[in-house]
């Protein structure tokens, strides 16, 4: 029953609906709408939308339809939604068992160096994924479009990433004291080379590098473009480095929802990873813990080989969508039961020390760990 003493954010409850969707991969179209609906509640006065709410009115606004209705008739009567009662019961648990470590570690993780906007291939814009990324405690998080090689995934030619950087400085203040850093997943090309222009490269914050093209590449081949990439002084993180895929999209919504549907795996990309660990421990690159469920990149025992190099670490979400920046802990855990130090994760650091990294990165001493 409502309560009218109660009282609810029916905007919040949409968020959390869409929230809790992505967070286990449901489909981006049922997602879609409840982020448009929310969107066009928010732009509405409180006192309109509760009129609408009690009077049957909220079906004739664009953008909302019967289930978003009810969700928001529902909240605004005090009541907690159904859908959002029956989500929170059957999404919103562990993703992960982080006994052994994995716990202390995500405690210590300060933020986020890789994510995507819709300004890609991710599903929301810019300011969505930040204002998440900071409700779920971070104190900064990196927004890693794709670069212009990618155009399946929307990536951004020289003239958007400028525009792009443009956003992202005037969305600072208002998202104070947390911190939107300028970034890219730039595509290693397969001689090495990082997809982008070197002096934009310079500007960026943070810069991920990784291989998403000719994944079969011959080993030795493989080994000289991912080391190339890694010793180009822009580098600072490499990205899920083999490229795997543990089982497809739509096993893990099925797995996540509690059905049973077949999915299919992506075998790792070949490469000497004793040579390829050493040139990132030499060289100050970071090795990315890839925390996307189908991904789960790299496998356990990489990370425990990139762990006796001394190599340093980024776990990151890959996050496309607001929800999938809560899956940390899937990497949290994995790099725990490695042995991964938590010093040696670039994203436990205090931004300052972060930020003097990356300016610098290419000058670190093997082993450097940061006094945060």
């Amino acid at each position: 029953m409502s309560d009218p003493a109660v009282t609810r954010d029916p905007v919040g409850d949409l968020r959390r609906i869409a929230f809790l969707l992505e967070r286990t991969l449901e489909s981006s179209y049922r997602v879609k709408a409840f982020r448009t609906a929310a969107a066009a509640l928010a732009a509405l006065p409180a006192d309109d939308v509760a009129l609408l709410a009690t009077t049957g009115g909220l079906r004739g606004i664009k953008g909302i339809g019967d289930r978003t209705a009810l969700v928001v008739e529902q909240s605004v009567g005090g009541s907690e939604p159904d859908y959002l009662r029956d989500l929170e019961a059957t999404a919103a648990g562990p993703l992960a068992d982080l006994s052994g470590g994995g716990e202390e570690l995500r405690a210590a993780l300060r933020g986020d160096l890789h994510l995507h906007s819709d300004w890609s291939d991710g599903g929301s814009p810019i300011d969505e994924m930040a204002r998440t990324a900071a409700e779920l405690g971070h104190e900064y998080a990196a927004l890693t479009d794709h670069s212009p090689r990618l155009t399946v995934a929307g990536g951004l030619t020289p003239a958007r990433l400028r525009r792009q950087l443009d956003v992202v400085r005037e969305l600072g203040e208002g998202l104070a004291p947390f911190r939107l850093l300028t970034g890219i997943e730039v595509d290693i090309l397969s001689d090495g080379g990082l997809d982008q222009q070197p002096d934009l490269l310079a500007e960026l914050a943070v810069v991920v590098a990784s291989v998403h093209s000719e994944l079969r590449m011959p080993a030795d081949a493989m080994t000289r473009r991912m080391i190339a990439a890694i010793t180009n002084p822009h580098t600072d993180v490499l990205g899920h480095c083999t490229g795997r895929y543990v089982v497809d999209r739509q096993f893990l919504s099925g797995r996540f929802s509690g059905q049973t549907r077949s999915g299919k795996a992506r075998p790792e990309s070949q490469f000497d990873a004793e040579r390829v660990f050493a040139a990132c421990a030499e060289h100050g690159v970071a090795v990315e813990v890839n925390s996307r469920p189908e991904r789960l990149d790299p496998p356990r025992r990489l990370i425990r080989l990139a762990v006796e190099a001394g190599c340093l670490f980024s776990i990151d979400t890959d996050a496309h969508a607001p929800g999938q920046l809560d899956w940390q802990p899937l990497g949290c855990a994995r790099a725990a039961e490695c042995g991964v130090p938590a010093g040696r994760v670039v994203n436990t650091w205090p931004l300052d020390d972060l930020l003097a990294w990356t300016a610098d990165h290419a000058h670190r001493p093997r082993g450097f760990v940061s006094a945060g």
